[in-house]
């Protein structure tokens, strides 16, 4: 059952993709290109945005913990375009971390993009958003449920997913499309920091593919690989009295 539009031709959309200097959001920007989107692409970094030289795109810088930055960069989209079409949030911050190295600051700071960004950026688009358009947002299987070394990362992206949740009860009669990306390991900068095996680790080109195929399935939630998300979809249902001990045994800790 499609729970969204789908989104099977990209030609002449005008697609905001905020996050889109790195990681999956630089893939997704060309991969988007190569399918005739008209795009805008936000990152706090203008030069990493430059240095993608996605043919035609417009370039935006904007800071997704700035509600000022992102209300500027939507009011300069829409003086360029009149309108935007589908928007998607990409930006993601990570750092693995645990009880016994607990840091508030750098929890914060990691909430502030991964959730909190993604409601600044929601409540700028939110009255823009037509029918037939929508609203992406890339959280992470680490919110399913709690994960070694995910203190800080598990939390921001369980809400996000728990956002994205509300935003589709309430857009879907509509027709306005609400997509929850959760994707596995995928090879960037921010996973790099990671001292253990990653399964099924994709590309960023490869993840980029397995979410533009999501968009144009109508599903509500976008997940890859499914080789790994599936497993852990099913840990997430056991009961807290298997659940627990199982991901000790798994991970080692």
């Amino acid at each position: 059952m499609a729970l969204n539009p789908k989104i099977t031709d990209w030609s002449g959309r005008r697609v905001w993709l905020v996050g889109a200097s790195s990681g999956i959001g630089a893939a997704l920007a060309h991969a988007l290109a190569g399918r005739g989107a008209q795009l805008a692409l936000s990152a706090r970094r203008l030069a990493s945005l430059q240095a993608l030289a996605v043919p035609d795109a417009l370039v935006v810088p904007a800071d997704v913990t700035d509600l000022a930055s992102l209300q500027a960069a939507r009011a300069r989209l829409l003086a360029t375009w009149g309108g935007i079409d589908v928007v998607l949030y990409l930006a993601g911050d990570y750092r693995p971390m645990g009880a016994a190295d607990f840091d508030l600051e750098a929890a914060e700071a990691m909430f502030a993009v991964n959730f909190t960004g993604a409601a600044k950026l929601a409540a700028c688009v939110l009255g823009d958003l037509p029918c037939g358009g929508g609203l992406a947002m890339v959280a992470s299987v680490a919110g399913y449920r709690g994960l070694p070394k995910a203190l800080a990362y598990g939390p921001g992206k369980a809400a996000l997913i728990h956002f994205a949740e509300c935003l589709q009860l309430d857009l879907a009669p509509r027709g306005i499309g609400v997509w929850l990306i959760n994707p596995g390991f995928v090879r960037t900068r921010l996973t790099e920091q990671n001292d253990f095996a990653m399964p099924a680790l994709l590309t960023a080109e490869a993840a980029a593919r397995a979410t533009v195929d999501g968009l144009a399935s109508g599903k509500f939630e976008i997940h890859y690989p499914k080789r790994f998300t599936r497993v852990l979809k099913l840990l997430a249902l056991l009961p807290d009295g298997l659940y627990f001990p199982l991901i000790r045994r798994l991970t080692g800790v």
